[in-house]
């Protein structure tokens, strides 16, 4: 299983920014997917994630409301969309699937996210 995020980048505050994460090895219909971020100094937090068919997705409540978070099982990729962000949400963002049955996580590389003026 191999995951790979992309989309990071430098934004102004209010811009948006969409990661994408692509997936291999797997069928992302059997796994929950996860975003989660670090920020210079912090600990790793978990921003969203979601499963299938298992109700709303969860956020944070610091994007609640800006972010959201979506799969496409077709082409095994899943994606955090950010709006409105704001200069505390500089971070390396992570992606990561779960698999539901063996309750384990894999985790891709991160991908730097800088909002700044």
């Amino acid at each position: 299983v191999q995951l790979q995020a992309s989309g990071g980048g430098l934004v102004q505050p209010g811009g948006s920014l969409r990661l994408s994460c692509a997936t291999s090895g797997l069928t992302l219909s059997y796994y929950g997917i996860g975003w989660f971020r670090q920020a210079p100094g912090k600990e790793r937090e978990k921003v969203s994630c979601s499963v299938d068919g298992w109700g709303r997705p969860y956020y944070v409540d610091s994007v609640k409301g800006r972010f959201t978070i979506s799969g496409d099982n077709v082409k095994n990729m899943f994606y955090l969309q950010m709006d409105s962000l704001k200069p505390e949400d500089t971070a390396v963002y992570y992606c990561a699937a779960t698999d539901l049955k063996a309750l384990k996580k894999f985790w891709g590389p991160g991908t730097l996210v800088t909002v700044s003026s």
